[in-house]
């Protein structure tokens, strides 16, 4: 199966070159780039912080999650639960806080229900990808309080294009031995446009600079063999007979290589499009595939199944085995051994099948410009799978969403659009690891955003309306409502700059896993349970954003300050179940301050050629009002980055480093972590063809092999990031 993908991306790419030897017209990035779209407003001067990534950019930082595609930008930064899994953190929030969609429809996947489940949209299918920083819920619903991820991939075609246009990107790097490439053609004919895309990625488990488990953990480990000694009160001789294999034990850490962190993926998407003089109507169907280990279990998961079945005995003797075994085959670097220790791991099995409809019309009613309507079909599993080959757990979502948009004329001088947000959700998870029961949610938005010109500046404002009903299996239903507003201001400033204000009171409801858990989870070592009484979540936000745009170079810079009333977060009982902490849902009221601010600027400018400086910094901070400990888990470090870029004809050469400050404001139970500097290098040289431009490209990461820890992940104390990376490939367009 592999070897057919393989041969059908090379013959894809093939196909793309001759396309353009026989001169057929380029249409490439013009044809890709897209105006921001996910807000209804002007994107020349929305409030809202708004960035995109499209073009060469995109190309140049797509990754194997959302998360590690963005993460690297301003104010944003990723969770992690090895290679295939990651989403977005913004201004330090996370989960469901922080939606995700595509082509302005939720992904409909199970990721924001626990650490280790993977997004169901691929970034290599994208054409652009666009973050909104800051509370989103007017547009959005009230899952969207911390922004919104929007991936645009033009499966439903809105232009008929000129002719036959495409995009084929093959590449393989180094470390896992991984092989990721896909495709896409577009063309039309008469009144009707259409669309084929495919990807395949294909990793073994990645290479790391140092042990799996982090220096703390084993230190936290080693204090807590020492006070169990201490409390059993064995003799000398017992005591030394256990030091000794202690430190046999510890000369045995796995290092050099991450267990369980393999990947594999495929998928695509057909689409086609009815498109008039006032409007278009599209549909498209899609499908993904994926397996991919869970890293950390080897090495948790496993030892607390035994525990809480109190097995010791026999969980210590295999470990001792497993460890022989190693010594004698030599295996800290040795890749079967890592093989072997895998095959003791679960793995998870992911498949989606996604219809997307989409419809606009021009002009549909007096006084109507435009009309937009947007529906998402989607018929998700998702199973991890035992060493055994049975299925332990099994997540199973069928949901829906619908979003209406009716953009008005001026309204005593407002321009805005009203919007109505539909959705329904079937969640059903069984098996040892489901820790929350089967819940349908259906959930009610209605919204107006509009603006208004004065002089000299421009006024935006909104107001929705949210209702969320949860319907359990087992437990209560529980229905939830709020209203969300904001107000803020474009100020222009003196030439070239531009002053942004904006306050927002959002509202968040509830999801069924924070109000219905009790049960074991394993992916992220804790047994949670749910509060059905939760109350529904608000913030005050503040942000200011100054911005200068100037022929060579640009400034921009925010500060952002989020009152939260009854904030939901998990917080740690000091007790165990199942060998596991216990962790109760609850709420506080709790503060999140920081900033962000990067700027660029062309030094120096020569004859079919330039060279580019750029620098970022970004912080934050967050607080609860509680007595005790006030920090909350897994908020990310401080971090400054700088870089530069270097163009000479068809020659692109850029260097990126970035430093990671330490994470020492940690909650109880929850361990610090280390700075780390992250060195990337990219560079591309662009054959033409005749109308064909192929780009040879290739790229490294971590560099300096650093071990790299990210504090927003689960499991970032038995599963560092992956080592130094050199990949390298051939992207044509055409």
């Amino acid at each position: 199966m592999k070897t057919a993908y393989r041969l059908t991306l090379t013959f894809g790419l093939c196909l793309a070159a001759l396309e353009g030897a026989v001169g057929q017209e380029r249409h490439g990035y013009e044809i890709e780039e897209i105006v921001v779209t996910a807000h209804p407003l002007s994107s020349g001067g929305v409030a809202q912080p708004v960035e995109a990534l499209r073009g060469e950019e995109l190309d140049r930082k797509v990754a194997d999650t959302i998360g590690a595609t963005v993460g690297r930008e301003p104010g944003i930064h990723a969770t992690s639960f090895g290679p295939a899994v990651g989403r977005p953190v913004i201004h330090g929030l996370d989960g469901a806080r922080v939606r995700i969609m595509e082509d302005h429809v939720d992904t409909m996947d199970v990721s924001v229900s626990s650490g280790d489940h993977a997004v169901s949209v691929d970034p290599f299918i994208a054409n652009e990808i666009e973050i909104l920083k800051g509370p989103a819920t007017l547009l959005y619903g009230s899952g969207a309080i911390g922004g919104v991820i929007d991936v645009h991939t033009g499966r439903v075609p809105r232009e008929i294009p000129d002719a036959l246009t495409g995009k084929l990107d093959l590449r393989g790097a180094d470390n896992g031995d991984a092989f990721r490439g896909g495709f896409r053609l577009d063309g039309g004919a008469g009144a009707f446009a259409w669309h084929i895309d495919g990807f395949a990625r294909d990793a073994d488990d990645v290479d790391i600079p140092g042990f799996v488990r982090s220096s703390r953990f084993r230190a936290a480990l080693e204090d807590e063999e020492e006070h169990e000694e201490e409390e059993e009160h064995h003799d000398e001789d017992e005591d030394e007979d256990e030091d000794d294999g202690h430190e046999e034990g510890e000369a045995e850490e796995v290092r050099g290589t991450l267990p369980n962190s393999h990947l594999e993926a495929k998928g695509g998407a057909v689409g086609f499009s009815f498109i008039g003089e006032r409007g278009f109507f599209g549909i498209s169907v899609s499908r993904l595939e994926s397996d991919y280990g869970l890293p950390g279990f080897a090495h948790g998961h496993g030892d607390e199944e035994e525990h809480g079945d109190e097995e010791e005995d026999h969980g210590d003797e295999e470990e001792e085995e497993d460890h022989d075994e190693e010594e004698e085959e030599e295996g800290h670097d040795d890749e079967e051994d890592h093989g072997d220790e895998a095959e003791g791991s679960p793995v998870a099995d992911l498949e989606q099948t996604r219809i997307d409809l989409e419809a606009g019309i021009d002009q549909p009613l007096p006084g109507i410009r435009s009309l937009s309507l947007r529906v998402g079909i989607n018929d998700y599993e998702h199973a991890e799978i035992e060493p055994s080959g049975e299925v332990g757990t099994l997540f199973e979502n069928e949901a829906w969403e619908a979003r209406l948009e009716l953009a008005h004329n001026p309204i005593a001088g407002w321009d805005g659009v009203f919007g109505a947000q539909l959705s329904d959700r079937k969640y059903t998870p069984t098996g040892e690891e489901a820790f929350s029961p089967p819940a349908n949610t259906d959930a009610l938005g209605l919204f107006w955003m509009g603006q208004r010109d004065f002089e000299p500046f421009q006024l935006e404002a909104g107001l929705r309306f949210d209702r969320t009903k949860h319907d359990p299996d087992s437990g209560n239903n529980e229905t939830f409502s709020g209203v969300s507003a904001s107000l803020g201001a474009v100020i222009p400033l003196a030439q070239g700059w531009t002053g942004t204000l904006l306050g927002s009171y959002a509202t968040r409801m509830p999801v069924s896993e924070e109000l219905y858990s009790n049960g074991p989870h394993f992916a992220t070592q804790s047994f949670d349970i749910g509060d059905p009484d939760l109350d529904e979540e608000k913030a005050f936000d503040l942000n200011a954003t100054l911005k200068y745009a100037g022929e060579r170079w640009s400034l921009a810079g925010t500060l952002y300050w989020t009152e939260f009333s009854d904030f939901i977060y998990q917080a740690d009982t000091g007790i165990e179940d199942h060998g596991l902490p216990v962790r109760q849902f609850t709420q506080s009221d709790a503060t999140f301050t920081g900033f962000e601010v990067e700027g660029s600027v062309v030094a120096m400018v020569w004859t079919d050629g330039q060279l580019a400086l750029s620098a970022f910094a970004d912080t934050v901070s967050a607080e609860l009002d509680t007595s005790g400990n006030d920090n909350l888990p897994r908020i990310p470090p401080s971090r400054v980055g700088a870089g530069f870029e270097l163009t000479h004809g068809p020659f692109i050469f850029a260097m990126d480093y970035l430093r990671a400050f330490s994470q020492d404001d940690v909650t109880d139970h929850e361990l610090a972590t280390s700075g780390y500097d992250d060195l990337r290098a990219y560079m591309d040289w662009h054959i033409a063809v005749g109308a064909t431009e192929i780009s040879l490209f290739v790229e490294g990461r971590n560099l300096t092999d650093a071990e790299q820890r990210n504090h927003t992940s689960y499991i970032k104390d038995v599963a560092p990031q992956p080592g130094r990376t050199i990949e390298g490939g051939v992207r044509v367009v055409f």
